[in-house]
């Protein structure tokens, strides 16, 4: 092992030698081999072979190894950059494996390092990275999907040019053959902020991978939590996505076929989650977005019977007057809510449906449902008291019901109303501004769409709060498993040949 002053003078031959250093081969091995003394010497290596590296490429693999092996990481890692140069660019993407550590000081520049040679060659840095999360430790994959996750975001135009983005996006889907709920959620974050995938023909490639992923040709299974839990995520995920012009339909026809007949007999492993609320919720927010679906009449009238469930008719009165009952029926306004605006979403597409294709009988009980229904609701001054504070999110819903009931009381039935959903934040117009509907209205769309969000500006879907849904905040979407090949413990598919488990 060299001495401190052994590596001094071969850093003079090699710094005197100025174009003849490639000739001094021996005084370069003793630099390298300096990575095997003590700290001193250790220090001085880290500094010395990185500045000569580009004139010996017969001992780049050497040189590489050394830098790695080094004890004093820190330093080492700083210096790893410089091995970034032409064909040596493939061994310096070692460098992904130091993902794993555990140093929070080494970690950071581990991801530095990463970035900065990302900036040098930026297809080459994502064969290295998707190297590892294709093959790499399962620590060193995790990481690796979030470096991509955080870090692409932060990168210039300049370095993610439509062919980066395209690799990114190859590669993004050979991965998600096989992944777990949340390597899913952070892949659709990845892929939703490339700027390519921003128009709507890249939106709409994003909604086929999530259809994909949701396996929407499968028979819905209810009482598998996996099966439940995967449409779940993969839903939420596609309906940022949604707009006029990429429609929501396969999603709709799904839940209309085999997610409503089936509602009642969901299951979920969360404790306390309303899962009829939460496929209702998605249901209504992907209704808006619905284009020309087959089965219309057939899936309306599912709808429809689905809504009937949850309208009770009011209690027969005895002859005395009174209720014959002990108690009235309880009323889900949510639940109303929700498939009361899907239907009348889905209505507008087949306007005779209440009046050409029900009977006299149906039509009249539909309505007496409704009427009782809009009685129900508690007005403002009732909202007030201390008993029904909290309840204050049920005024927003039951106006919802109020207005939409109108709609449909008229003869023939109406589809005009527009309102915004109880959980949905109130967009604020500016006067003389038009109304952007890409989100949550009933009515038409504006002529012209609001100017495309930015890289990172599309967010991904947040359950909403209030009473009505208080139970979500125990229940993560992103930290779960069970997604497509064995990467989901239950095994969502015959690919891959990972086993991560549930993430509960």
């Amino acid at each position: 092992m060299p001495s401190v002053e052994e590596l001094y003078c071969n850093y003079g031959i090699l710094a005197d030698a100025t174009e003849q250093v490639g000739q001094h081969k021996d005084a370069y091995q003793v630099i390298l081999d300096g990575v095997k003394g003590g700290t001193k010497e250790k220090q001085l290596a880290a500094q010395f072979i990185p500045k000569f590296f580009k004139h010996f490429p017969e001992l780049a693999d050497s040189a590489i190894n050394a830098q790695l092996d080094l004890s004093i990481r820190c330093q080492a890692i700083k210096e790893l950059p410089q091995f970034a140069t032409g064909e040596n660019l493939p061994r310096v993407w070692r460098l992904t494996q130091l993902l794993q550590t555990d140093d929070s000081a080494e970690f950071n520049l581990v991801n530095n390092a990463l970035l900065s040679i990302f900036k040098m060659d930026a297809k080459g840095t994502l064969g290295g990275l998707f190297s590892q999360i294709l093959q790499g430790e399962d620590i060193v994959r995790e990481r690796a999907i979030k470096f991509l996750s955080t870090k692409l975001k932060t990168l210039p135009d300049e370095v993610l040019t439509k062919e980066v983005e395209e690799l990114i996006l190859t590669e993004s889907k050979k991965v998600l053959e096989d992944v777990t709920g949340e390597e899913f959620v952070l892949f659709m974050k990845i892929l939703s902020g490339l700027k390519s995938l921003q128009t709507v023909s890249g939106r709409q490639q994003l909604v086929e991978l999530v259809a994909e992923q949701a396996d929407l040709e499968q028979t819905f299974n209810p009482s598998d939590p996996d099966c439940v839990d995967r449409l779940l995520q993969c839903t939420r995920q596609a309906v940022p996505l949604f707009s006029k012009n990429v429609h929501s339909t396969r999603f709709v026809t799904y839940f209309c076929e085999q997610v409503l007949p089936n509602l009642s007999t969901l299951t979920t492993p969360v404790e306390g989650l309303d899962i009829q609320l939460e496929v209702l919720k998605l249901l209504a927010e992907m209704s808006s977005f619905c284009g020309d679906m087959e089965k219309l009449e057939t899936n309306l009238r599912k709808l429809f019977d689905k809504l009937l469930e949850y309208m009770p008719l009011p209690p027969e009165e005895a002859e005395n007057g009174e209720n014959a009952g002990n108690e009235e029926p309880k009323l889900q306004f949510s639940y109303v809510e929700c498939l009361l605006y899907s239907f009348h979403q889905l209505g507008r597409k087949l306007p005779d449906f209440l009046t050409a294709k029900l009977n006299t009988e149906k039509l009249k009980d539909f309505k007496i449902r409704q009427l009782r229904l809009a009685l129900q609701g508690k007005t403002g001054e009732a909202l007030k008291t201390e008993e029904n504070k909290i309840k204050v999110v049920a005024l927003k819903i039951t106006n919802n019901i109020n207005v939409l009931i109108k709609d449909l009381f008229h003869i023939p039935p109406s589809y005009k109303s527009t309102v915004t959903l109880s959980w949905k934040p109130v967009q604020k117009v500016e006067m003389g501004q038009k109304r952007a509907t890409e989100d949550t209205t009933l009515g038409s769309p504006p002529k012209k769409s609001p100017a495309g969000p930015k890289r990172d500006a599309r967010q991904i879907y947040n359950p909403p709060s209030g009473k009505y849904s208080s139970n979500l905040s125990n229940f993560n979407y992103e930290q779960r498993g069970a997604f497509r090949g064995s990467r989901g413990g239950q095994g969502w598919g015959a690919r891959g040949n990972r086993s991560r488990g549930r993430l509960y």
